[in-house]
């Protein structure tokens, strides 16, 4: 039997938002890698026009709003997939590492 899709229940902007750290988490300019396995995301992109260039993907700005939403880092908190560092850090854990959004569509990969 497969996995079940978004098995924490997180709503659209919960799951854009996880989908945005966890790709910040693979870019080493935005991200440390901590012994403990969880990766600390220091720094958030920013704006160009209405997008953002985060690592090789380029991701639209009205998906990027739950990075300063407080109620969206406490809810993914709460959930055990970051800990909070809001307003402009977050550590994601390895299971926020590990759970698939089914979002990589909002990472749009393009030359610019």
């Amino acid at each position: 039997m497969p996995a079940k899709t978004n098995p924490l229940g997180l709503n659209p902007l919960q799951l854009k938002t996880l989908t945005v750290l966890q790709q910040m988490a693979r870019t080493p300019r935005f991200a440390t890698q901590q012994e403990d396995g969880t990766v600390l995301v220091s720094s958030f992109p920013p704006p160009h026009g209405d997008h953002y260039h985060v690592g090789d993907a380029v991701v639209m700005g009205r998906d990027m709003t739950g990075l300063h939403n407080i109620a969206v880092f406490a809810a993914l908190e709460r959930k055990g997939l970051i800990r909070s560092g809001f307003p402009g850090a977050a550590i994601v854990t390895a299971d926020g590492l590990a759970y698939d959004t089914g979002l990589a569509s909002i990472l749009h990969r393009a030359d610019h």
